[in-house]
């Protein structure tokens, strides 16, 4: 069973701040981590590699440093992994990312299944693994939260609703996005992540020549949809209370609500 495993850097959010003027994110100086969607997809494919003998390669998409990721991912366990890195990618909105994704994963071929976190945290589209899916025209099921079983045709999963699960049966190959409640990932083997790091470590760079694509298909000149401006909403509550009886009050509350949709107040 082979199995790939597509991961992100994203900056650690709780440390992420705007920049006033030009209202984008200031990432110099800000950690960056592994999405955490991610690592829970790391360990759904390491496990069914343990049980099936198959072989994990993660695939990342961003600059140079995301090799950082890649050498936490084989420090998991991961067997192999891929860095796509080309200034034509960068600027990238999820059709263009998604694209790139896809043509690494032809590029790749062999391939029984390709497992993501449903979301990144700098972005919260969860948008990508359904249309790497549908890129590669494969069956997909997303919010996974838990894999029964797996054989060389078909995966049988639970994914999550508001109220319960629903079981899906998906013919291989297949992607599936899944959430946190799967499992809790494995820490890093030290001798592993010293592996990885050294220079004989299966750890290839592609750009976009060598995928295949065309460099006005992909990064920001490919993308359908542009970020114009980033900021922090400023949000100002404002309070009333309405005094008098309940009717009165209540009659107050929706002549107000009448003359403005941003009103809020408090009925005592």
């Amino acid at each position: 069973m082979n199995i790939i495993v597509l991961i992100k850097q994203v900056p650690n959010t709780t440390k992420v701040k705007l920049d006033p003027i030009t209202g984008s994110l200031i990432r110099k100086g800000i950690e960056s981590i592994v999405n955490p969607d991610d690592l829970h997809a790391l360990e759904a494919a390491l496990t069914i590699k343990e049980k099936t003998k198959g072989k994990v390669t993660v695939i990342s998409m961003g600059p140079n440093q995301a090799v950082d990721v890649l050498t936490h991912a084989m420090g998991m366990g991961a067997d192999k992994a891929v860095l796509l890195c080309d200034t034509a990618f960068a600027g990238a909105d999820t059709w263009a990312t998604s694209l790139t994704l896809s043509k690494a994963i032809k590029k790749i071929n062999d391939y029984d299944l390709v497992i993501c976190g449903h979301q990144a945290i700098d972005g919260d589209t969860a948008q990508i693994g359904p249309q790497v899916a549908d890129w590669l025209n494969i069956s997909q099921a997303t919010y996974v939260k838990d894999i029964e079983t797996i054989n060389n045709k078909e995966i049988i999963v639970k994914t999550w609703l508001e109220n319960g699960f629903k079981r899906i049966s998906c013919d291989l190959p297949a992607l599936l996005t899944v959430i946190s409640e799967i499992n809790e990932p494995r820490y890093p083997n030290i001798e592993f992540m010293i592996q990885a790091c050294l220079d004989k470590a299966p750890i290839k760079i592609w750009n976009a020549a060598d995928i295949g694509v065309n460099t006005c298909d992909v990064g920001l000149e490919g993308s359908n949809t542009h970020v114009i401006k980033t900021f922090t909403p400023d949000f100002k509550r404002q309070n009333e209370t309405l005094t008098g009886s309940k009717q009165e009050s209540v009659s107050q509350l929706l002549e107000r609500l009448k003359k403005s949709d941003t009103t809020i107040a408090h009925i005592f």
